[in-house]
């Protein structure tokens, strides 16, 4: 059995410190930024320098004993030796034992726990705000304890910590660093961080162990009306502390995805439309554009317009404008499906050429494969916004969609269920439940599929292509009662919807597949 990580120590050699209690590598006194596998390895190897560690035990300690390739160790071995300025033909440090393990070699002080958790420099009331930026702006705060936390106590930095790291991979929001964010205590007022920083939302909470269980709170605030926009509670088992973390982080992220757009809206009501600024007319837009109407697509597109006339250069705006064409021809919009999924993948390619990086411009770009029937083609985009943002909830679920319709019925429940898991109030909830209908439809399981369905087809902002789903899983079912009434919403909705609208929109790969939904769609009408 692998030793843990040792309990809050923290050391000294050359001119590095490695301090466990904040989970943090320094150099003369600086952070130096470190991926968090990475440091727990350093504190593993650092902690047990009197002996060899073991290639199973760094597993066990890093990756929670999953199963990784030796090639994903060594990569964190690399990682390491560079923070420490050491390297592969050197080993000055970091001495690797071929087919066994690895050492840590060099001179070790141990620190105080005193020494180590001694508190950052409170921040000064006098130091100038700096200018806000346009984007909303976030300062995430260290955890505060609340009551004994043991060897888990780290925790209340080291999540804040890996929030920032991840965070900062959100092109659209403004992340402050670490180094400022951790000079404020758990406690500090909203107002105040919003004044000195010059951010507008402040993410804070606490941290609390009872036997193997371990409870985070958090609450985002608005700083300039000291407002709590959205609060929530995690509490998980203690036994793998990275995955606890790590679960943490995606499903904290996910919810910042959806709350802070939301107020940026609420917020943008109040401009008269003639002053907003760009990044008020945008998030208006993704208000719009997620109503799933008619009326809301075009209110969406007259908004994304708005905010690159103020700022050509807004890539999610133009990514904003693939989106609302892609509704467009996919849910039957406009009579030109041809000519909208063009201006949809112009969009996108124009969103791209600005910001490469941005997970949702990867995710329009990927969708745009879509209208031309082109599934295969959009999975390296979808899978990019995923790499670019591992808690992206639309990402996953885009992949999702395109594993099912690609009749890959398990790759798709598995991806939709972790989309839904990240994301449970997200704008395409219902999307998600109807993609978890038809990845159980195309694997025979129709009871399933009609219960999904008819979620789907009940959840807000549902459009009429979820109802003929719930036709097609009733029907598949032998439901004639439910089928019936989900045609007749489908008749009511768009009199003149054929199968061929929704067999354009949802090209199944596999003939079987079409076939057996496309009888069961002929049964009522459709």
């Amino acid at each position: 059995m692998a030793e843990k990580l040792p309990e809050l120590r923290s050391y000294r050699f050359e001119q590095f410190e490695l301090d466990a209690a904040r989970f943090e590598l320094r150099r003369d006194g600086a952070a130096v930024p470190v991926e968090p596998q990475v440091l727990a390895l350093l504190l593993l190897l650092v902690g047990n320098r009197e002996r060899l560690v073991t290639l199973d035990e760094i597993i066990e300690v890093v990756w929670n004993g999953r199963i990784v390739s030796d090639s994903a160790v060594s990569s964190r071995i690399k990682s390491a030796r560079r923070a420490l300025d050491d390297d592969g033909r050197q080993q000055r440090l970091i001495r690797t034992v071929h087919g066994k393990g690895f050492r840590f070699v060099g001179a070790v002080e141990p620190m105080s726990p005193a020494a180590a958790a001694e508190p950052l420099a409170p921040a000064s009331e006098e130091e100038p705000a700096p200018e806000p930026p346009a984007m909303p702006s976030l300062a995430v705060l260290p955890l505060r304890l609340a009551g004994p936390a043991g060897h888990h106590a780290f925790m209340a930095e080291a999540l804040p910590h890996e929030l920032i790291f991840e965070l900062s991979r959100v092109r659209w929001l403004f992340v402050i660093a670490r180094g400022s964010s951790f000079r404020f205590g758990p406690d500090a007022d909203a107002a105040r961080i919003g004044r000195i920083l010059g951010v507008r939302y402040c993410l804070s909470g606490s941290l609390a162990c009872e036997g193997d269980r371990i409870t985070v709170t958090v609450e985002l605030s608005d700083t300039r009306s000291r407002a709590a926009i959205w609060g929530d509670r995690y509490t998980v088992q203690a036994g793998g502390v990275h995955e606890v973390r790590a679960v943490i982080v995606a499903s904290i992220i996910a919810a910042l995805e959806i709350q802070i757009p939301l107020h940026e809206a609420r917020g943008a009501r109040l401009t008269s439309p003639e002053n907003l600024d760009a990044w008020s007319a945008y998030h208006l837009g993704l208000q719009q554009m997620y109503r799933f109407t008619r009326t809301g697509n075009e209110a969406a597109i007259a908004l994304f317009g708005q905010a690159i006339a103020k700022e050509p250069d807004f890539a999610r705006a133009h990514a904003g404008l693939s989106f609302t064409h892609f509704q467009n021809a996919f849910l039957k919009y406009v009579g030109d499906v041809e000519a909208e999924a063009a201006i949809a993948r112009r969009y996108s390619e124009r969103a791209f050429e600005i910001d490469a990086l941005d997970p949702f411009v990867n995710l329009t770009l990927g969708r745009s494969f879509w209208l031309r029937g082109d599934l295969e083609g959009s999975l390296p985009w979808l899978e990019r916004s995923v790499t670019l943002s591992p808690s992206y909830a639309q990402g996953i679920y885009a992949q999702a969609w395109a594993d099912t319709v690609l009749c890959r019925g398990a790759e798709g429940r598995a991806h939709v269920d972790k989309a839904m898991a990240l994301s449970p109030i997200d704008p395409l909830r219902y999307a998600m439940l109807g993609t978890r209908a038809l990845a159980h439809l195309i694997r025979g399981e129709n009871a399933e599929a009609a219960q999904w369905a008819d979620r789907a087809a009940r959840a807000p902002n549902a459009h009429v292509m979820i109802s003929v789903i719930a036709v097609a899983c009733h029907a598949l079912n032998g439901d004639d009662e439910g089928a019936r009434r989900w045609a007749e919403d489908v008749r009511r909705r768009n009199p003149r919807l054929t199968q061929a609208d929704f067999f354009q929109s949802f090209p199944f790969e596999e003939s079987a597949t079409r076939n057996r939904i496309a009888q069961g769609l002929a049964r009522y009408g459709i």
